[in-house]
């Protein structure tokens, strides 16, 4: 400690002529904004005070001072400036000042500050942080922390199921069930009300970490230009800092060998991240008390999400199976593979002169694998999963509303949640209230608030429209290469028949522009997450939840266009504008316009959704899993190879990961992008809900591995609910059911099938005596005459001999009728047919929706009692008993009052 103090005031002296006329003015050492004033400033640079040094005493689970009493409560790691090499001797000297203003302003704050030199590293310093109780008291009642009044005395009746889920509930034996408390807004002058056992546990290791952290962002250390700097995220981003984290309380692979640390992480890895826990239900009042609220809201929707898609999982593969078993039924397709009807069939070529005619049993196959999707099964799953997302959301309030209850976030953001510092530095602009008629500050005027949201929007929809564009150019390469893959594919397949089946030039333009439509989207992603990050700090949300929620609503709108427009395209654009062999439609005048692949759209939909959301699946785990694995086995192996002592725990936590400044919001992207799939395109894939099933269950599994021992302990922070995704989701359940009912209706075969049955098969369009299928393969295939082929269209070669017609699918009329090549009768009923579906399916699924969202209350009776009895006991414990405290002061004071003007009149003997 007297090196360190020698240190300071020598650089502090020798600095002064150097740099005077640049760094006087940088350096504030007053605290006049600091939330809490009352343990002083630094009056100047002379009295700074620096942390207390101590050398590691070999105990390498310890997690509290040297002294053995003072717990840890945060980290600062930063690099000896006198040994860095990396920048200018002045540059090295403004960092060390920078740093020694700010942990004295933390001294002076009443934290306890003790440094260490790294076991393995001698240029690295760890700065031990811990908060005495006064501090702590002082800032929960600052910060509105509900803190425990006494035991939840309401009785609670055990579900009915609660036998069977107590088989998948983690031992009670190994981790105990937390005890329920009635809660209240900590207040120093009440604090013999609140139920304290003991002073080291009353606040426990994540309530203790908030609190210094707050401190940690508040705490100023410089001002330049007028402007203030403060806070500890600045001072890592200019690399003063190395790292900031509070300790995780054991190694994940073993106990704890500190008698004091409850080694929750160990339990957490064995009982929870761990592979054999994956049909386990999740422990998350455990998950809530070590990582915080915000951690545990994530865990508990994912879970509770996983939980509803076993019912989606078992309907969509009955659905399936029903299509399995009832493909060899399915009479248009035993029409198409017919030699008789489908082999007789010659089909138009599919763009200009390269391509030539062909015939329709080549589609053969892929009509039998369009008859297990393309069922009436699917029109079923496609109306149970408008119900069932209903359901998911509703269910998921009434249980988001316990947790908030037993979290302690009913009231959070009303009462606890604070400013951010970075809006709170820019209050400059002085306001009226309308409300309390008072000034207030705020950081920029109505006219400057108004720029700033037409700056984010106008570049939220250029980014939108950037994707757009490449969707466009998707589309002109699919035109354009299909035109090369027709005339070149056949030719340089040198292979057996079997390529040339599946290797079609539909096949190879859509697998080839899906994955270039995948790269695209990554690109994008990845520079667009940088843009809104910026977009969204130079709108200076108000609280952290609300830069979260609309750092959220901007990345998820840049997400839904960018990874659902191709498949928007495929589903609802293509093939349907191509007008007809004769007359075909050009893209930009020059690119015709693609028709669906012989199978049909429905198949390509399904590829185009395997393709993007298992490639994405793919990159989520390289990026999420193996990049944090690989990162600190590097930096593990590298630092045992210079030494085999005995390391501290914060020196192992070090060389973990850190969470990253979005911390779970990549995780929500992922799940809710695959929420879209399985809801909105669900019509076209049945096993969508299986395959979310199955990689949910590793999903929760592999978050909870990272967090457990890829990554440094987060700070824990409060979250009343899942924020602004809540909203997402409704929009995305309310989207789903027009996007399945047109994907029913007009990208499956399913309603001219219906129509062709019921109204064409029989007279007086029909000649069979009953409704059926037969023939809907030829009412549904249009004639055309091949002289009637333009120059620019007509193929080069035939390799069917001299037809003189051939098909195309369409309802139009033939040549030589006065209507050639006109839509007929059947267009129309198909269309009117189409039209009814889709009104018919969305009003009776919204109103169901409707009657669900009436049925089920967002807020259960029993929570609601739980509130109501909550809110009593404060109002009697805090308020009632604080009031007959001043009565009976107040009637003390009265009583000395009446005495003394009793023996002021009482008349003296003599």
């Amino acid at each position: 400690m007297n090196l360190e103090n020698q240190d300071v005031l020598l650089d502090l002296e020798g600095d002064e002529e150097e740099d005077d006329d640049n760094d006087d003015g940088e350096i504030v050492l007053e605290l006049n904004r600091e939330v809490i004033p009352t343990y002083g400033t630094v009056p100047d640079q002379q009295n700074l005070h620096t942390p207390e040094w101590v050398d590691f005493d070999d105990k390498p689970d310890s997690l509290f001072f040297k002294d053995g009493q003072r717990r840890i409560d945060f980290v600062l790691v930063y690099e000896d400036e006198g040994k860095k090499m990396t920048h200018k001797r002045s540059d090295r000297k403004n960092q060390k000042r920078k740093r020694q203003v700010y942990e004295s302003n933390l001294i002076n704050n009443g934290l306890q500050l003790e440094a260490t030199r790294s076991v393995l590293d001698e240029k690295l310093i760890f700065v031990k942080v811990h908060a005495p109780w006064e501090v702590l008291c002082t800032y929960a009642e600052v910060m509105h922390i509900k803190l425990p009044l006494q035991h939840n005395d309401l009785k609670t009746r055990d579900s009915a199921f609660n036998w069977f889920s107590r088989l998948f509930r983690v031992d009670e034996n190994i981790i105990k069930p937390e005890q329920e408390f009635f809660t209240a807004p900590f207040q120093k002058e009440h604090l013999s009300n609140f139920y304290i056992q003991d002073k080291d546990t009353f606040f426990n290791p994540a309530t203790r970490s908030r609190i210094v952290h707050f401190i940690l962002s508040r705490v100023e250390y410089a001002t330049k230009n007028n402007v203030k700097k403060f806070g500890i995220n600045k001072l890592l981003d200019t690399g003063i800092y190395k790292a900031a984290f509070p300790l995780h309380d054991s190694s994940f692979r073993h106990l704890s060998m500190d008698p004091n640390s409850p080694s929750e992480r160990y339990l957490l890895y064995r009982e929870w991240a761990h592979p054999k826990n994956i049909f386990k239900l999740q422990p998350l009042d455990f998950i809530r008390k070590y990582y915080g609220e915000k951690i545990g809201i994530y865990f508990a929707w994912l879970g509770f999400y996983t939980n509803m898609l076993t019912v989606a999982a078992v309907v969509g593969v009955g659905c399936f199976l029903y299509g399995c078993l009832t493909k060899d039924n399915c009479t248009w397709s035993q029409e198409v593979c017919d030699p008789n009807i489908g082999g007789n069939i010659i089909m138009c070529p599919q763009c200009d002169k390269v391509c030539t005619y062909w015939n329709l049993t080549i589609t053969c196959e892929s009509s039998k694998k369009l008859c297990i999707f393309d069922s009436y099964g699917t029109l079923v799953f496609a109306v149970f999963m408008g119900i069932w997302v209903t359901f998911f959301l509703e269910f998921w309030k009434r249980r988001q509303a316990e947790l908030e209850y037993e979290w302690d976030t009913v009231e959070y953001l009303e009462q606890e949640e604070q400013v951010r510092p970075e809006y709170e530095a820019r209050c400059t602009h002085v306001v009226m209230n309308e409300i309390t008629q008072q000034e207030e500050y705020m950081p920029y005027t109505a006219c400057g608030k108004c720029v700033r949201m037409t700056f984010c929007t106008s570049a939220i929809f250029f980014w939108i429209l950037l994707i757009i564009a490449s969707v466009v150019g998707i589309i002109v390469y699919r035109l354009s290469v299909f035109l090369v893959f027709s005339a070149k594919l056949s030719q340089h397949i040198s292979g057996t028949e079997a390529i040339r089946k599946y290797l079609t030039p539909q096949t190879a333009t859509s697998v080839t522009a899906s994955i270039i439509s995948f790269v695209v989207i990554m690109i994008l992603n990845t520079i667009y997450e940088k843009v809104a990050i910026v977009i969204t700090d130079f709108e200076l949300p108000r609280t952290q939840t609300d830069y979260e929620n609309s750092l959220t609503t901007k990345m998820f709108l840049f997400q839904f266009v960018n990874y659902y427009s191709s498949c928007f395209y495929i589903a609802f654009f293509k093939g349907k504008f191509v007008g007809h062999p004769g007359s075909p439609v050009y893209w930009l005048g020059k690119y015709r316009n693609e028709e669906c692949d012989p199978g049909g759209c429905l198949l390509e939909l399904t590829t185009q959704l395997a393709i993007i959301v298992g490639g994405k699946a793919i990159w989520n785990n390289i990026q999420e899993v193996l990049l944090p694995l690989v990162k600190n086995l590097i930096r593990r192996y590298s630092a045992a190879s210079r030494s085999e002592k005995v390391v501290p725990r914060w020196e192992h936590d070090y060389q973990l990961q850190p969470i990253g400044k979005l911390g779970l919001f990549y995780e929500y992207l992922e799940m809710v992008i695959q929420f879209g799939f399985v809801t909105l395109f669900v019509a076209s894939f049945p096993l969508a809900p299986l395959l979310a099933l199955i990689n949910n269950m590793l999903e929760i599994r592999l978050d909870a591995w990272k967090l457990t021992t890829q990554f440094r302990r987060v700070v824990p922070q409060k979250a009343q609910d899942i924020g602004a995704w809540q909203p997402i989701l409704q929009g995305i359940a309310i989207l789903a059911v027009v996007t399945n009912a047109m994907i029913i209706a007009f990208t499956s075969d399913m309603i001219p099938r219906l129509v062709y049955y019921w109204s064409f098969s029989v007279p007086p369009y029909g000649s069979h005596s009953s409704p059926t299928m037969k023939g809907y393969i030829n009412s549904t295939l249009s004639v055309f005459n091949i002289s009637d082929f333009k120059n620019a269209s007509k193929p080069f070669s035939s390799r069917f001999g001299n037809q003189t017609t051939c098909r195309y699918r369409d309802l139009r009329y033939p040549p030589g009728h006065q209507h050639q090549y006109e839509h007929n009768i059947y267009y129309w009923h198909v269309i009117a047919a189409k039209l009814a579906f889709i009104i018919v399916m969305e009003h009776v699924i919204y109103f169901v929706k409707f009657i669900i969202s009436y049925i089920i209350p967002d807020v259960s009776q029993k929570t609601k009692s739980k509130v109501k009895r909550e809110k009593y006991l404060t109002q009697k414990l805090l308020h009632e008993n604080h009031l007959k405290g001043v009565t009976k002061n107040m009637g003390k004071i009265a009583n000395k009052i009446i005495r003394g003007a009793d023996s002021t009149f009482r008349p003296k003997d003599e």
